[in-house]
């Protein structure tokens, strides 16, 4: 690729199956993947971003199109949101991994747009995309009328949380979620 074209756009049903890439690379941990959705983790993530109402649906994500090829995706949705968007997840967890219903710290509250999920499919990696996504997903929700765009990342990610914070994130506190320890970020509109 001699000239590189970043575009991000609002994603599509058809994106779900790279949602749910994402979704498995932003968890990063396939044992966790396995205990929370089987071992077809990806399919049933799939379906979760098929769905109109899920923490991962297509409807809250955005993608990245390097050259017109999807190169990446983001998810994120109002944090007063969870409790509703959760059960759309759990819904298919309950049906898809029989006997086990999962149970999960709240990562994000009311008064944050949440940036759940992001990823760059490896093969683009280390072309800006993901820098791309954030400021493109950021803009968005501010021009919405939020004002706190927040996420989580583990305490041990040091290249992640150094992009965050050149990003203009700032942490403001700890969570702990899947068994590690994780920054909170977040970033203000007022930042801008």
């Amino acid at each position: 690729m001699n000239s590189l074209e970043i575009t991000v756009r609002e994603a599509t049903r058809e994106d779900a199956v790279t949602i749910a890439q994402v979704v498995a690379m932003a968890i990063g941990d396939q044992q966790v993947l396995c205990d929370y959705c089987g071992e077809d983790y990806l399919s049933v993530l799939t379906e979760v971003a098929s769905k109109e109402v899920s923490q991962y649906s297509w409807r809250y994500a955005y993608v990245a199109d390097l050259n017109g090829v999807v190169a990446g995706a983001i998810v994120g949705y109002d944090g007063a949101k969870l409790a509703q968007l959760r059960e759309g997840t759990l819904e298919v967890l309950r049906k898809r991994v029989i006997g086990r219903v999962p149970t999960m710290a709240d990562e994000t509250e009311a008064g944050e747009y949440y940036l759940d999920s992001i990823g760059v499919l490896p093969e683009f990696r280390g072309l800006g995309v993901g820098r791309e996504l954030i400021a493109a997903f950021c803009k968005n929700v501010f021009a919405k009328g939020y004002e706190r765009v927040g996420l989580i990342v583990d305490c041990d990610n040091a290249r992640a949380e150094k992009l965050y914070i050149s990003l203009g994130f700032k942490c403001v506190g700890t969570r702990l979620f899947f068994g590690h320890d994780m920054w909170h970020l977040q970033r203000t509109s007022s930042d801008d």
